[in-house]
């Protein structure tokens, strides 16, 4: 595996990112996962808590295998081992229904403090941009707001996460261009409703009588990248304001998110609560050290 190193500038900055020529030559993890990472699994990811013990176990594995084919880099702000997980969730997330998947589509993650613009520019006017997938000279590459990656894993009912928004885009890419129709996940007998129903749903946000981010009515790609949000997120709700989109995101995704216990709280763990990695010992002693020393 030969690394083609390109340079590009960022925020006025000159980086390299690293692109792979052979990229089907996907890595698997062949050490245990990090107790310490499943504490923060345990603590951060709403999804993860909602899962069976074999799920957990796939979705550590999976979170992982991410992990060593994707770089996560920090531009201008630095990255912890938190930020990484909260990246390689939102990329499981929406592909955990399908056991073989991998990103063969992204090569690096790039951290902005916060918004940006179109030169990638952190500071100064029109800086609105929270995520984006690359293309061209920026192809593999995806960016994201840390603020924002932190935030849509804090706030889990505003329908909206923006690392899962442009994880979605990228998977739509999968089938060539970022069109809103999954042709990759989507059976062909569902590709016609999908797209009726795309075009009756950005009408009902176009005349106000809709809950979907309005954001949804820009194009079909991006109504899909919203939806998947919302589903994510609230799928219960979705399920009863929006029963017919519910049904389809489901065959999309290969997931019953309503039938997953999402109302199961993050895990807030205390120095003296049991550590989550099974250990036995309390928080304090085991994967909390780096917390409390």
């Amino acid at each position: 595996m030969v690394p083609i190193i390109t340079f590009i500038v960022l925020s006025g900055l000159v980086f390299y990112v690293w692109k792979r020529k052979n990229k089907a030559k996907w890595i698997s993890p062949t050490k245990p996962f990090p107790k310490e990472w499943r504490s923060i699994l345990t603590q951060k990811i709403t999804f993860y808590n909602a899962l069976s013990s074999e799920e957990k176990n796939r979705f550590e594995f999976k979170v992982q295998e991410f992990l060593l084919n994707c770089r996560i880099t920090g531009i201008e702000t630095t990255v912890n081992i938190t930020d990484k997980i909260l990246v390689a969730s939102s990329a499981i997330i929406p592909i955990f229904g399908f056991n073989n998947w991998k990103y063969t589509n992204i090569n690096e993650v790039l951290i902005y403090p916060n918004a940006f613009n179109k030169e990638f520019e952190t500071e100064g006017e029109d800086r609105r941009i929270l995520g984006m997938v690359g293309s061209g000279y920026m192809e593999g590459i995806m960016i994201l707001s840390k603020e924002a990656l932190q935030h849509g894993f804090k706030n889990e009912s505003d329908k909206k996460n923006t690392a899962i928004h442009e994880f979605v885009h990228l998977i739509d890419k999968t089938g060539g261009v970022i069109d809103g129709i999954p042709s990759l996940l989507m059976e062909k007998q569902y590709a016609i409703p999908w797209i009726d129903l795309i075009n009756k749903k950005i009408d009902e946000i176009y005349d106000g009588e809709s809950d979907i981010n309005p954001y949804g009515g820009t194009n079909k790609a991006e109504f899909f990248s919203v939806a998947s949000e919302y589903f994510f997120e609230r799928p219960k709700l979705l399920e009863r304001k929006h029963p017919e989109l519910y049904n389809l995101l489901e065959k999309v995704f290969n997931q019953d998110m309503s039938a997953r216990n999402l109302n199961t709280a993050k895990t807030k763990i205390s120095r003296n609560s049991p550590c989550p990695c099974n250990s036995g010992k309390k928080f304090k002693k085991c994967c909390g050290k780096t917390h409390y020393n």
